[in-house]
C-alpha cells in the first residue's frame, strides 16, 4: 500500500472511531508497571516531570525523547524493563504533553532541546543517548546541534528530517487548528476512548491498561497539540543533521502512515545510521507491539555503542606513532 493511500486509510479508520458509540465496560485507569517518576526544577526554565532507572555508571545514560500527543509513560512503558540493571533511562515529558511544564511561551522544538540539555545538567549526567521517537527525532537533532557536547551517540525510531513536502501534508498541518477545537470540546477523548478500546479487543495483554492510556493522551494540552503540529511541520534539518558527526541508528518502520518510508531512509543516509528496519509495522508500534518495540531500540543503543568503540580505536590507531 501506498503512503498516500495508508495513510488516507488510517484516518478514515479514526473517523469510524470517532463516530462510534462510546466504548463501555472499559476497566479502572490503573497504569502498568512503571519506573519511579518525579518532578525536577530546571533553572530559570520550570519544572519538569521525568521517569528514572538506575543503572551502571560505566555505561552511557539513555535521555528518551517522546513524539507527539504522547508522553514518556505513553512511549516508552513497553520498553523501560529493556533496559533496567543495564542502562540509567531518564524519560522527560515535553512541554504541553503529558506532565510537562505549562509554559506561557509557544511550543518550540528548540526549547524541549534546551530542557533536555537543562535536565541532564540537573542530574549531573555528562553525556547521553538521545533515544528519540517520531518528535522525539527533531528534539534530538536540535539537541545535538545545539549542546554537542552532552550527546555521545543518537537512536531515532519512525521520525525523519522534515515532516512537510507534499500538497497533502500541508493541508494536513493547516487543519491543526481545528484538531485543537476538536479537543477542546471533548472529540479527542471520545477518539482516544474508541482507539484504546479497539486495541483492548485484539491484544489481551493490553487490555487491562486501555483506560490509563486514554486518559494519559488526554493530558497532553491542547495549545500545546496544535504548536507541536505546526513546529513539526516547519521543521527541516536537511542542512545540517549530516554534519552532527554522531554514531546514529535509526529504527524504520516500514508500514509508517504518518512518516514517509523513504523520509525515514533519507535521515539514516544522511547520519550514516545502522539500521533496523520493521517490516509491516506502522507508527503506533509503541502501543501494538511492546516486544518488538522494546527489541528494537535495544539494537538500536547496541549498534551506537559498536559504532563508538570502533570510532576510539580507530582515534587510538592514528595516535600511535608509526614504527
Amino acid at each position: 500500500m501506498s503512503p498516500a493511500r495508508s495513510a488516507t486509510a488510517l484516518y478514515l479508520t479514526r473517523l469510524r472511531q470517532l463516530t462510534r458509540r462510546s466504548p463501555v465496560g472499559l476497566p479502572p485507569p490503573i497504569p502498568p508497571p512503571l519506573p519511579p517518576g518525579r518532578t525536577v526544577a530546571l533553572t530559570g526554565r520550570g519544572e519538569a516531570f521525568v521517569r528514572e532507572l538506575d543503572g551502571p555508571a560505566d555505561r552511557l545514560p539513555l535521555l528518551m525523547l517522546h513524539g507527539w500527543t504522547a508522553s514518556a509513560d505513553l512511549n516508552w512503558y513497553g520498553a523501560f524493563h529493556r533496559f533496567e540493571g543495564q542502562r540509567r533511562v531518564v524519560a522527560i515529558d515535553h512541554r504541553g504533553h503529558g506532565r510537562g511544564m505549562r509554559s506561557p511561551d509557544p511550543f518550540r522544538l528548540e526549547d524541549c532541546a534546551d530542557d533536555a540539555a537543562a535536565l541532564l545538567d540537573e542530574l549531573g549526567i555528562e553525556q547521553a543517548i538521545a533515544v528519540g521517537y517520531s518528535m522525539g527525532g527533531p528534539i534530538s537533532l536540535l539537541l545535538a546541534r545545539k549542546h554537542t557536547t552532552r550527546v555521545a551517540g543518537l537512536v531515532l525510531a519512525a521520525t525523519a528530517l522534515r515532516f512537510n513536502g507534499t500538497l497533502a501534508e500541508r493541508l494536513r498541518w493547516r487543519g491543526l487548528v481545528l484538531l485543537e477545537l476538536g479537543v477542546r470540546v471533548g472529540l479527542g477523548d471520545r477518539l482516544v476512548a474508541r482507539f484504546a478500546d479497539d486495541l483492548a479487543r485484539v491484544d489481551d495483554a493490553f487490555a487491562p491498561y486501555s483506560s490509563w492510556l486514554a486518559g494519559e493522551f488526554a493530558r497532553t494540552h491542547p495549545r500545546s497539540l496544535r504548536q507541536a503540529g505546526v513546529e513539526l511541520g516547519n521543521f527541516d534539518a536537511r542542512d545540517w543533521a549530516g554534519g552532527l558527526g554522531v554514531p546514529a541508528a535509526t529504527i524504520i518502520t516500514e508500514s509508517d502512515a504518518l512518516v514517509p518510508l523513504e523520509r525515514q531512509r533519507a535521515l539514516a543516509s544522511l547520519l550514516d545510521a545502522s539500521v533496523v528496519a520493521l517490516a509491516g509495522v506502522d507508527h503506533d508500534l509503541p502501543i501494538t507491539d511492546l516486544g518488538a518495540f522494546a527489541d528494537a531500540l535495544a539494537s538500536g543503543v547496541q549498534m551506537v555503542d559498536e559504532r563508538r568503540a570502533s570510532d576510539q580505536d580507530a582515534a587510538r590507531a592514528d595516535q600511535r606513532p608509526a614504527s
